[in-house]
Parts: C-alpha cells; structure tokens; sequence
C-alpha cells in the first residue's frame, strides 16, 4: 500500500537511535579509564615524573604537536572559547552522567588525550561496540553541556578540529596503522573481531596470506570493498525500484518536509535551506519526503547510487565537528540523539541525481560526517565539472573515512513512494537488522499502479 505525503503529519515513523556509541556507560567508562591510564603511564616513563590527569593538571605546552598548541592558544586568547571550554567540563557533574565522577575535568587534560590520539593511535576492536571514535569519547559529555554547545559552534575552533582529524587522518592512512590489522585479542583478524565480522573472508576483497589481509593502512581497511556479488542490485531492470545506498539502519522518515524549520528542537525536523546550505535546487524539495539511516563502525563504508540516472551536482558543505542539541537532554551517546539535528549543521557531501525514471527526477543523497567522520569523500570521477555524469544503481559513488556516520536520501513532492516492509520493520522492531547495501529500499507508485 503506498504511504502519500503528510500534509498535518510530517514524520510517518518515529526516529530511531543507532547504537552510536555503546548502550552500557560501564564500557564506555572502562575504555576512557584505560586511555587516561595509558597516557598516564606513556609521559611519566618519558618525562620521569609522575602524570596524574585530574582537576589538578597542569599541561607544559612542549608535550604538544605544534597543532595542539595552536588550538590552545586559539582558545586561550579568545575569551569566550576561554570560557566555554573551561566550562563544558565543569558543568559536566555527577548527576548528568552514570560514570560517578567526570573522567575528564579540564580542557588541558582534552588536548593531551587528543594528542596522543591524533599522532599514533588506531581503533581497536573490543566486544562491547566502542572501536572507532575515542575523541567522540573524551567530549561525551562536555558536548551536551550549554557551554559545550556553543563551543562546537565557534567556526574558528571548528577550523582546528577539522586540521586535527585530518591529521590524524594521515595515520590511519599510514602503514604504522596496521598494527591492529592482527591476529590478536584486540586486534580486527582476531578471532572475537571475526566472529563479530562474520564471513568476512568470503563476503570482503582480502588475502588472508598477506600481512594485514593485504590491507596497506588501518583506513584502506575500514574503506574495504565487497567481492563481487556479495551485494546483488535489487530488480536492476525496474526502474521504480530505488535501492539502499548505504549498509545502514533507518533512522528516520519525514514527509511535507519544510524549507525552514526547528531542526534543533526535540523533534528535530529537517530545515532543507540550512541542510542543502541554500543551493539552487533546495525549493523543488520543500514538501517532500526524507529517508535517514545510520551507519555503525562495523558497516560496509562506501556509498552507492539508489537509481540509475546523471550527477548534476556534487560537493562538499563545511561543518561542525562535535555539535549536538540540548533539546535531546541527557545523551548517553552524544551525538545519537542529534542525528536529526547535525544534518543541518554538520559537514557533508550532497550529490544531487536526475533520474532516468521521471517519476522520481531529481533527488538528492546527503552523507553527514558524524563527529570524527571528517572525510566524506565523493568519487572524484562522478563530480560534474564538465557536465552530468552518468550512474547506474548499485554504482559507487562515494564512502566515509574513519568511523560511524549517517546519510538521507531526499525526494520532492509527488514521488509517490512505497517504503519495504523490511524497511518500515526496522523503525519499530527492538533489535532491528541493517537494510543491507543495493537491497530493494522503496518502490515509485506510479498512476494506475496502487492505491
């Protein structure tokens, strides 16, 4: 039965949260603990004294990458971030959060963790869910403070975060990456990370022979491709069958979608001038309908075309890094609660495709990085610098770097669309499996065809 467009009822099916980060705050807090310890015990073997990351710490600046020091004087002259990052962490007490006392209780104590990050470090796998996001982490909570929500705001700083996950991006391209591209309890070919991965020799382009399964960096891993027909294109031949263009988990589905809205409200609906950054083709879309799903670490990376048709358009919108709305309230797992909100605010890539099917024309896919995620990488052939380029469905079309993330499939008003069961399960069932990449996402109800 096809679902018309809402005129009075603007979302058909209640968000969802996507297990961004794990559900039990005691993993979360173990793993934070033995990061602070790690650290801890790395400078004082170096600097032979004792190290202790408390209220009380007093970071020398020389321990930093020259970034870092950049960063922190960006925030040290500038009187607000001054104090809004002294504040986004004494205002995290211990009734906002499960893990008894706040971890961490100084932006001094968040430079050196990010520090440590940004130049050597690469996720590990671990049974418990939290693999790929340890600054996402370390700012939990301060994100979710008032303070904590302006901060991720400020261009500038947000300039910075950029420049440093793209240097820590540097390493997870690196062959020093690949040291946890082993076989042992911690590491991604070990035998907990493979049962969580299963049939990932049959289902992934890989050498089980080589080092590291032929794998050249930590990222050239998470970026890995399906074999061949691992991921069949749902009714290739049938024009009204639109696919899923990501290995992900619905998050979301509004219709009568407005030009402006409250997108940093509770509800979070989608605001297309602000999440579009005002384009041209933004007023063909007001009135229409928006799919969101959601990608965790252990996901298929890449993205691919849901139709068969022409790239008109495709680039990247500067963004913000670590912001997530108050609205929510308290977020276990901040930013999950705001993936609603972060597609106005966040940075993203948008590709807008012209259907050869004119019961759907021109529609839009939207990639949102989400915190860490900084790289949202549009395959470099399909940008239409010397007019459209053509795709088939199932075609790759872009992918994400680094971690998690989440991604909309826009369409104007009067595409009448027909979401899977499968699809519409997903947002009810507790314990709902991802709609697997090129599946059958929706199908176009044209006239005669229906009710």
């Amino acid at each position: 039965m096809s679902q018309p467009k809402k005129a009075n009822k603007k979302r058909k099916y209640p968000n969802r949260i996507g297990h961004w980060l794990p559900k039990d705050q005691k993993n979360i807090k173990k793993w934070l603990d033995d990061l602070i310890k790690e650290v801890e015990q790395k400078y004082s073997k170096e600097k032979k004294t004792v190290v202790k990351l408390d209220k009380n710490f007093v970071l020398p600046k020389d321990w930093l990458d020259p970034l870092i020091q950049e960063f922190w004087d960006l925030v040290d002259k500038d009187p607000t971030l001054h104090m809004q990052y002294n504040q986004m962490f004494t205002e995290v007490t211990e009734s906002q959060t499960p893990t008894e006392t706040p971890q961490i209780q100084s932006y001094q104590v968040m430079f050196l963790l990010v520090n440590f990050i940004m130049k050597n470090w690469a996720p590990r796998y671990n049974d418990y869910g939290l693999v790929g996001f340890p600054i996402n982490v370390i700012l939990n909570w301060s994100m979710g403070t008032v303070n904590g929500y302006a901060a991720f705001l400020n261009k500038e700083a947000n300039d910075y975060w950029m420049k440093v996950l793209n240097k820590w991006g540097e390493f997870l391209k690196s062959p020093q990456s690949c040291y946890v591209l082993v076989d042992k309890p911690w590491g991604w070919f070990g035998e907990n990370a493979q049962l969580a991965m299963p049939n990932f020799k049959e289902e992934f382009q890989c050498d089980p022979s080589a080092p590291h399964y032929g794998y050249t960096s930590w990222d050239d891993f998470f970026i890995r491709k399906f074999k061949d027909g691992v991921r069949p294109v749902a009714c290739p031949d049938d024009m009204n069958v639109i696919c899923s263009a990501c290995e992900s988990l619905p998050y979301d589905l509004q219709y009568d979608v407005q030009y402006k809205d409250e997108f940093w409200i509770k509800e979070q609906w989608y605001s297309l001038r602000h999440m579009l950054n005002e384009d041209e083709y933004t007023s063909q879309f007001v009135g229409g309908t928006i799919y969101q799903a959601f990608l965790s670490a252990l996901n298929y990376h890449r993205w691919h075309s849901p139709i068969d048709g022409k790239v008109i358009k495709a680039y990247n919108i500067p963004g913000t890094y670590y912001s997530a709305t108050l609205s929510v309230g308290k977020d276990e797992a901040s930013p999950d609660k705001s993936q609603g909100y972060i597609c106005q605010v966040a940075a993203r890539s948008v590709m807008f495709i012209e259907a050869d099917n004119p019961a759907i024309g021109l529609m839009c896919f939207v990639a949102i990085g989400m915190s860490e995620v900084s790289t949202c990488e549009i395959n470099s052939d399909l940008i239409p610098v010397d007019g459209p380029k053509r795709v088939k469905k199932g075609q790759e079309i872009g992918m994400f770097h680094f971690g998690g993330s989440t991604h909309c499939l826009l369409f104007r008003p009067g595409v009448n669309l027909e979401f899977d069961q499968t699809v519409l399960d997903a947002f009810t069932d507790p314990e709902p499996e991802n709609i697997k990449l090129n599946a059958k996402l929706a199908t176009v109800v044209t006239k005669g065809k229906g009710k």
